[in-house]
């Protein structure tokens, strides 16, 4: 009796103007090849965060799923950024 766990990426969403990307992750858990359990996870990534100054720290995604690095790297363009950067500093007033 070989019980295993594996993670599976389920979906990728690219969300709102501000190009949020949604991860959906499952952790499959499994005997003897027969699956027996399965939970989803949810994350949210964005662009960034600011700093003590209002620069934009750009978001880690080095141990995100490489799927997952590709899509956010597709849509995090400049004007993304910049728009986001906008976003964060119009909230903090």
């Amino acid at each position: 009796m070989a019980i295993t766990k594996e993670t599976e990426i389920a979906k990728i969403e690219v969300v709102g103007i501000y190009t949020a990307v949604q991860v959906a992750t499952d952790t499959v858990i499994k005997e003897d090849s027969v699956e027996i359990s399965r939970s989803r996870h949810r994350h949210v990534l964005y662009p960034g965060t600011l700093d003590a100054s209002d620069n934009l720290v750009v978001t880690d995604i080095s141990g995100e799923n490489s799927k997952v690095q590709a899509v956010a790297n597709a849509v995090w363009t400049d004007a993304v950024k910049t728009t986001w950067k906008n976003k964060l500093i119009a909230d903090k007033s």
